[in-house]
């Protein structure tokens, strides 16, 4: 008998580290998204539901492999620096900024733009 028991104690050893790393999966990657539109925007919800499509069709899927946090900044260069930061400070592989045209020419400038003001 125990040698049975001892049998049955080496072989649940040897399979402990398979069913551990069946347990583990696939490391989940992160991106940041640093979305220039307001979240409520009619153009916004569809670029980053395009986006992620995109990723799925290449085998990245939200809540599977990939974890997206996006922050929209809505045109304003004080919370796209302030969300830019939160997002750097994230272990994200990859930061994607997007840019509206508005938003894009007023981000080189420093101090507030005159001409969307």
């Amino acid at each position: 008998m125990k040698r049975r028991a001892f049998i049955t104690l080496l072989g649940g050893a040897a399979a402990w580290p398979l069913a551990t790393r069946a347990q583990q999966g696939e490391p989940v990657r992160r991106i940041g998204v640093l979305m220039s539109f307001a979240s409520d925007d009619p153009e916004a919800q569809p670029r980053l539901l395009a986006f992620a499509q995109g990723l799925q069709e290449l085998g990245w899927t939200v809540g599977r492999n990939l974890r997206i946090d996006t922050r929209w900044i809505a045109g304003d260069t004080d919370r796209a620096r302030k969300y830019a930061a939160e997002l750097v400070a994230l272990p994200s592989d990859v930061i994607v900024p997007t840019a509206s045209e508005p938003w894009g020419h007023c981000s080189r400038r420093p101090g507030p733009c005159r001409s969307c003001s």
